[in-house]
């Protein structure tokens, strides 16, 4: 399996601000940006995060969305205005070429002079229910292992819309983001399939994570994560 070269169709960022429900914030609303961007080790220049507990930060420093999904998501949810157009998910890198089946843990791209890492496919959360007024989006897109991912920035430098996204190494080729998103959303406990995916350079909550089940025979609650505050 390989990556082809794929054109990034836009580059995107947003700025944080009050989000739906009290007390929260949220960058989730990104537009597309003009001319040459800086790609720092925190990600594209001006973008921000509501909650750095949970988003942000070097390893998950840019998130990629394949627009390839866009469809699909119309097709179940109809003609939503959020859809028409790169950026529903709060994604920094929207590319059609490139989704979870063909992308693994620990790819190396490079996009214009920045180098990017893959680092964990994305665990999405609540804000995106009251972004799409579907009260079970979250759950939709972990269920659908449409979720994105993210990058670390090794190498920063500038990118724009239209550059290309090349593989430029694959340490991992049989651990695709699918199949890591399978061992994580798909309640799985058996350590026989657990057990290998300890050998990969997880990130320290998805390690933690699929050690719990093992020690525990548990699967953890998502809950909160998807559902959101229980005040609301």
């Amino acid at each position: 399996m390989n990556a082809p070269p794929v054109r990034v169709d836009a580059l995107l960022t947003g700025r944080a601000r009050a989000y739906t429900r009290p007390g929260t914030r949220s960058g989730i609303d990104k537009q597309p940006l003009t001319g040459a961007v800086h790609i720092g080790e925190l990600g594209i220049e001006g973008d921000e995060q509501g909650d750095l507990r949970v988003h942000g930060g070097p390893d998950k420093a840019v998130h990629h969305y394949a627009f390839d999904h866009y469809a699909t998501w119309r097709d179940e949810l109809g003609a939503l205005p959020l859809l028409e157009t790169p950026g529903a998910f709060g994604e920094n890198i929207s590319t059609r070429g490139l989704t979870e089946a063909g992308v693994c843990l620990g790819d190396r791209f490079s996009l214009g002079g920045a180098l990017l890492e893959v680092s964990q496919g994305r665990q999405p959360c609540w804000k995106l229910n009251d972004r799409f007024g579907v009260a079970d989006m979250a759950r939709r897109v972990q269920t659908t292992g449409r979720s994105g991912w993210y990058y670390r920035v090794l190498q920063p430098g500038s990118a724009r819309a239209g550059d290309v996204l090349a593989l430029a190494e694959r340490p991992h080729p049989d651990w695709t983001l699918q199949r890591l998103g399978a061992l994580l959303f798909q309640r799985v406990l058996d350590p026989a399939l657990l057990e290998p995916a300890l050998a990969l350079p997880l990130v320290p909550s998805h390690r933690k994570l699929f050690e719990r089940r093992m020690e525990q025979g548990a699967v953890e609650d998502w809950g909160r994560r998807i559902d959101g505050p229980s005040e609301f």
